[in-house]
């Protein structure tokens, strides 16, 4: 008989194996989010403003609630159960940033009304009993589970949690009763992503509870990923083929939104499991947007699918970039900066913020397009549910736009890595010290960006700083000592930092010509992460003709033409010159209509004949963001340039009607 001392010790010893079973295994990020404070202003500091206080804080939160009161929804026309997901977890990011009285008691009034729909069984949602488990009915318990588990994060609330835990268990516990696979369940037309796509928050509800039981389902899920399913005849296979680095629009049905969030998923499963082939998957997947879908101005689809975006761009698209695409893919890039500290991610994130999320933005931050086209106009969604007046798009918009602060500055270990150059003041701790930031740039506008480094005790660590990709001829100096930097890469210094000490980088703003990969015959110009448009507003239709060449022209090619012919310019590719990259000169443009935010003057060719009369034209070209930006039929604008283009009819107009087909009249912003 053993002695009642070992009996304990026992007892003891299996308490603490099974607190280990229980336990997450967390995989940490090479990088965190900044958890300091911090100020972003400018440009984007302005949006983020805007979108707070005229759009996220001024959502009426009865309205999104209401359908979980009355449980009315059937079918996949219903998804008013994703909206408020969508609002609170953009609200808990908007709270974070900015954290006031009113912000705080607003999110807490909005969780408690919505707990007190919870049905006793544990159910949040908005389908009738009798259609629970059909149509959008999993994809919108993601979103109630993501804004609950925003809101624990953000406040401890254990209400929360244990109110998330509740659904998710009858969730488990239903399926179950019901043997549902989750990949089977959902829509068929998208072989049943958005139900899988709740792979994100099980892991989420995981790691803060370490209920085993989650960890479980969420592997049987995507262990069912690669069996033969109701829709998917040879299964998903969203691992294999994100290993594989397929085309986006090879992979399951090619809803682009919905397959990306399943792949936010992943990366949670990496995290807690270790199994390096969830990160490949995920990185070999972006990889493939990046190189298939991914257009200029850093966003993808068309008709909310992958389109093979990156070679049809430039043409003349109907829905192109949808709105919660651009959120999920800087949400994806986000995750993916976090677990391999690779800088090509954070490029990805400013190239989108600056452009496709911006753009999408009304001025006054109160709304969002649904789709960001290319050529054309912009419009404004249409409400897709009238009694909660909102659309999938302007619920989610402001979450992308929201994040940036948890990426703009992030810690390492004994490090700080600056991402965004934006104006803006951090304060983040590193290594026992209160370090602060203050980055004093007017960038990308202008190219220097000084960032004033004052610890609250001097001590070593480290200071990284992004040096985009793009940025090929750089200046960097550390208390006017120049440093060596490589483009694509992090400069990382680390040295005994005092107050006082000064970091200046001069980035590489020229204008850059890009070809389009199609071939077509068509360029665009970007400065640094900044995509340019010529706007109807700037650029009047006329009888011209233009060509977009590098400078310095080639004049009078005697070999070429008869003596005595000037103004003769070689229309060639620079291919002996070994050009990996073309730049145009770029020169400010002062009369700039007031809601435009940077404009250049772009040296243009006309051609009217063979040999003679060969002359330059200067033509403005804005940033992508503020092109068409009084969301107006007249308001025309477009990206991709013809070679020839010729002005008459250089602006597609009416687009609105391809856009939103079958409608009478063309869509305004809500004026509630």
């Amino acid at each position: 008989m053993l002695n009642r001392k070992y009996l304990g010790l026992l007892f003891l010893c299996c308490s603490y194996l099974q607190g280990l079973a229980q336990a997450p295994l967390l995989k940490k990020d090479l990088l965190s989010p900044g958890n300091g404070h911090s100020l972003i202003k400018g440009f984007i500091g302005d949006k983020m403003k805007t979108s707070i206080n005229n759009r996220v804080m001024e959502q009426d939160e009865d309205k999104v609630i209401k359908p979980f009161a009355v449980k009315t929804e059937k079918d996949f026309n219903d998804w008013r159960c994703e909206y408020w997901g969508k609002w609170m977890t953009s609200a808990v990011l908007a709270s974070s940033y900015s954290p006031t009285h009113e912000h705080q008691d607003k999110l807490k009034r909005a969780v408690s009304k919505l707990l007190m729909t919870q049905s006793a069984n544990g159910y949040i949602g908005t389908y009738t009993k009798d259609a629970e488990l059909e149509g959008w009915d999993v994809w919108g318990r993601k979103y109630v589970l993501l804004g609950l588990i925003s809101y624990y994060d953000l406040t401890k609330d254990k209400s929360a949690l244990e109110s998330a835990g509740k659904q998710l268990d009858y969730l488990i516990a239903e399926t179950g009763r019901r043997n549902i696979k989750i990949t089977d369940n959902g829509l068929d037309a998208i072989d049943g992503l958005s139900s899988n796509s709740i792979l994100e928050p099980v892991v989420l509800m995981y790691e803060r509870t370490g209920n085993r039981k989650y960890y479980d389902f969420a592997q049987g899920m995507v262990k069912n990923w690669s069996l033969p399913g109701k829709f998917a005849k040879n299964g998903l296979k969203l691992v294999e083929h994100g290993i594989e680095k397929l085309p986006p629009i090879n992979v399951a049905a090619p809803k682009a939104y919905e397959m990306m969030s399943c792949f936010e998923g992943i990366c949670e499963l990496y995290r807690v499991s270790g199994d390096e082939k969830y990160l490949t998957a995920a990185q070999g997947f972006a990889n493939s947007i990046l190189t298939n879908e991914r257009m200029i101005v850093g966003s993808g689809s068309n008709q909310e699918l992958w389109s093979n975006g990156v070679k049809q761009q430039t043409e003349l698209m109907q829905q192109p970039m949808e709105t919660c695409v651009t959120t999920t893919w800087m949400k994806l890039c986000y995750q993916l900066l976090r677990l391999t500290g690779d800088s090509k991610w954070a490029d990805e994130l400013e190239i989108s913020l600056y452009n496709a999320l911006a753009g999408a933005q009304t001025p006054n931050g109160n709304w969002w397009s649904y789709f960001s086209p290319l050529s054309g106009e912009r419009v404004p969604s249409t409400p897709q549910h009238e009694d909660v007046g909102l659309s999938c798009c302007v619920a989610n918009g402001p979450r992308g736009l929201l994040l940036t602060p948890k990426w703009a500055v992030m810690k390492g270990q004994k490090s700080v890595y600056v991402n965004l150059y934006a104006p803006a003041e951090y304060s983040e701790m590193v290594n026992g010290a209160n370090l602060k930031l203050n980055v004093l740039s007017d960038y990308p506008v202008a190219d220097k960006i000084t960032i004033d480094v004052n610890p609250d005790a001097p001590g070593v660590f480290t200071i990284a700083l992004r040096i985009p990709s793009w940025s090929i001829e750089n200046k960097f100096t550390v208390n006017d000592k120049n440093q060596s930097v490589m483009p694509g890469s992090y400069a990382k210094i680390t040295r005994h930092w005092k107050k006082g000490d000064k970091i200046v980088f001069y980035p590489d703003l020229r204008g850059r010509i890009l070809s389009a990969p199609s071939g077509a015959p068509q360029m665009a110009v970007m400065r640094g992460p900044v995509v340019l448009a010529i706007d109807n507003r700037m650029v009047k239709e006329q009888d011209s003709a233009v060509w977009l060449l590098p400078k310095p022209w080639d004049y009078g090619h005697t070999e070429l033409a008869p003596a005595g012919y000037k103004g003769y310019v070689l229309n060639r590719e620079d291919s002996e010159k070994d050009l990996k990259t073309k730049y145009v000169d770029l020169v400010p443009y002062r009369n700039k209509p007031d809601n435009v935010w940077m404009a250049f003057e772009v040296a243009f060719l006309m051609r009217p004949s063979h040999f003679f009369d060969h002359k330059e034209k200067m033509l403005v070209m804005c940033d992508y963001a503020s092109a068409g930006n009084e969301f107006s039929a007249d308001n025309l604008f477009r990206v991709w340039l013809p070679q020839p283009l010729f002005l008459r009819n250089a602006f597609v107009k009416d687009t609105w009607k391809i856009t939103y087909p079958g409608k009478k009249e063309r869509p305004v912003v809500p004026s509630n």
